[in-house]
């Protein structure tokens, strides 16, 4: 079925084809991604987009010699099929098969891990850099959607690359650019001919020549140069990239395999920086992608002929959709309140909001620090921000949540999706050590519902409080539980015994709430009767609640989808110890001191005992323990 692709099982092979069957590769590597991405899920557009890119730059350069860094990693599926994990392919993001994304440890081709964006041109840097100190002569290649050119770090990457002159090249993938066929043409052609070696050591001897005419060979030099660079920046859009410091290519066709091959073979003897401008498709060779290539960036098993999901997730709305249904509602109550997201309106829930009020909705794109200094000063000028931003992304902008948000207590609204375990986009996505991250903030106010209908009672109380809040919540879909049409604002820092117990009692937040009440249940057919407390809030904590149930069971487990260390498990840990109660058996039930790898929910969540199982398991180990020392001891 594959009868070039069969034979690949290293970049190596790869050269043993003529640049002419690099085409017909191209094709059945494309065919590959679609027979296997229909069945597993992941990220296909931007990945289709890239194939002939990639195929180029393999064929012309020596991985793992030379290094590729691939941004983010949503471009990165061929790299891993031509480079020995085509056979493993197909459990790419599955529970212990291979990563979606770049990573170290499953190849020495992944130069570089990535899961978040932006970060290519800062590690093809550094790998410059490493190779002059040590003397190598190997290429860095750091390829970069122009997505993630929005993220600031790109920038700076730039910015240093430019100063060092080190050799280093990034391959900007643009697939959003559009440019004249014309313009795309006659800027491929001057590209060739301008990195080839005739035309390179032409110029150097001229430049030689000018500058040793007395008195006017300098002058004339830089009016060479610069009508060289007016001439450039009218026909390409390179002169940014011409201002950093970097020799610019492009922008050359993406799709066109013996181009690109002979560009990059030119390329890979320019000294210091180099800017190659590569225009794809997203979603090229798919129609339905090429169509609809947001619908394709992540999309799980679809059937390949009508481009339809064929995995439903029924009828139970998700917690994403729950809050922009409900940060819509409020905002029709309130024309303060200003939506914001890091390029990630579909993923956040922000496209209804953004399409009802256009004028109060800001996509900053890949830019987590911005966005939350950027809703800082609205919120200082009286408006009420609503940033919403997956859990892992906010790792991102931590300064800015202490010095421009808590520091000067405004009240931004965090909305943190993706709270604790994601699933099949692995460690560099789990959003489990925002409570940690967060909690010691002072101003800071952290919640998290036990349901969607919570959900948006906790957003209203969050626009509401007038003060710094995270709101953190799953990925995934809700219970199906019944919806408030009125939504109230809670007590903060108030949460709600669910279930009275005499033997411990469970303390629980967020998504481990209901899997706590389900354990608790199958306790009572144990003799064990554990009280079950919805903790609400991270911080402010109920005191007053967790210490009343700590008194009259002398025994506590705390749960939680989030890093133990500095967790919700270690405040009440704290707040024990602050009241010097010294007798109190406490277990904690959280994600442990290492990286979660990718697999589903459901797969991770009873890996850990975080299920209801698990957590039942774990209590009646904890009950089982005789004359145990008490875990809480203050002298």
């Amino acid at each position: 079925m594959y009868p070039l692709l069969e034979k690949i099982d290293s970049p190596t092979d790869l050269k043993n084809l003529r640049p002419e069957e690099l085409v017909s590769l191209a094709a059945e590597v494309r065919q590959f991604l679609l027979e296997n991405v229909s069945t597993t899920g992941g990220h296909l557009a931007s990945n289709l987009g890239a194939v002939e890119l990639t195929l180029a730059l393999h064929y012309c350069f020596d991985s793992p010699r030379d290094h590729f860094i691939w941004d983010v990693g949503h471009q990165a599926y061929t790299h891993k099929i031509i480079t020995g994990r085509r056979d493993r392919f197909h459990t790419q993001r599955q529970y212990k098969g291979i990563s979606g994304f770049p990573k170290r440890e499953e190849s020495p081709h992944d130069a570089f891990g990535a899961g978040h964006s932006s970060t290519s041109i800062s590690a093809g840097l550094g790998m410059a850099a490493a190779n002059s100190l040590a003397g190598k002569e190997s290429k860095v290649v750091a390829v970069i959607g122009d997505g993630s050119m929005t993220g600031g770090i790109a920038f700076e990457g730039l910015n240093q690359a430019g100063h060092l002159r080190k050799n280093l090249i990034v391959v900007l993938n643009d697939n959003e650019m559009s440019i004249s066929k014309n313009v795309g043409a006659f800027s491929t052609f001057v590209s060739r001919k301008l990195t080839g070696s005739y035309f390179r050591d032409l110029r150097k001897e001229m430049e030689g020549l000018l500058e040793n005419i007395p008195a006017i060979g300098g002058n004339i030099l830089k009016f060479a140069r610069k009508a060289e660079n007016s001439l450039k920046g009218f026909l390409t859009p390179g002169t940014l990239f011409e201002a950093l410091g970097f020799e610019y290519v492009g922008p050359i066709q993406g799709h066109d395999l013996p181009q690109m091959v002979d560009i990059f073979n030119n390329v890979r003897n320019i000294e210091g920086p180099v800017l190659v401008h590569v225009m794809t498709t997203k979603g090229k060779g798919y129609a339905p992608a090429e169509e609809n290539p947001d619908k394709f960036h992540g999309v799980g098993p679809f059937n390949v002929k009508t481009g339809k999901v064929t995995t439903a997730k029924g009828g139970t709305e998700s917690y994403t959709g729950i809050f922009g249904q409900a940060l819509i509602k409020l905002a029709e109550q309130d024309d303060r309140i200003v939506a914001i997201t890091a390029a990630m309106p579909d993923g956040t829930g922000l496209s209804p909001f953004a399409k009802r009020f256009p004028d109060r909705f800001f996509d900053v794109g890949i830019a987590e620090q911005h966005a939350l200094t950027f809703a800082a000063g609205l919120a200082a000028d009286g408006f009420r921000p609503v940033t919403a931003i997956y859990s892992t992304f906010l790792q991102r902008a931590y300064d800015q949540v202490f010095h421009d948000i808590c520091l000067q207590k405004l009240p931004v609204t965090m909305a943190l999706d993706r709270g604790g375990l994601v699933g099949d986009d692995g460690p560099t996505h789990h959003g489990v050590f925002d409570l940690s991250f967060l909690r010691h903030l002072p101003e800071m106010h952290l919640m998290a519902p036990k349901d969607e209908n919570e959900l948006q009672h906790m957003l209203k109380t969050a626009i509401c409080s007038g003060v710094p809040v995270a709101l953190r919540y799953p990925r995934g879909a809700g219970y199906g539980v019944a919806m408030d049409q009125e939504l109230q604002c809670l007590e903060i820092g108030r949460g709600e015994l669910l279930e009275e117990g005499t033997d411990l009692a469970i303390i629980s937040i967020g998504a481990t709430v209901r899997p706590a009440m389900e354990a608790a249940q199958s306790l009572r057919g144990m003799g064990i009767r554990a009280a079950v407390v919805n903790a609400r809030f991270v911080k402010p904590l109920d005191r007053e609640l967790i210490l009343e149930w700590a008194k009259r069971t002398g025994c506590l487990v705390t749960v939680e989808e989030n890093a133990l260390q500095g967790g919700f498990g270690s405040a009440v840990l704290e707040l024990l110890a602050d009241e010097g109660l010294t007798d109190i058996r406490v277990k904690r039930i959280g994600i442990p001191d290492r990286y979660i790898e990718h697999g589903t929910q459901a797969q991770l969540r009873a890996d850990l005992g975080l299920d209801a199982a698990g957590i039942a398991a774990t209590v009646e180990a904890f009950m089982a323990q005789k004359n145990s020392v008490p875990l809480v001891r203050v002298k």
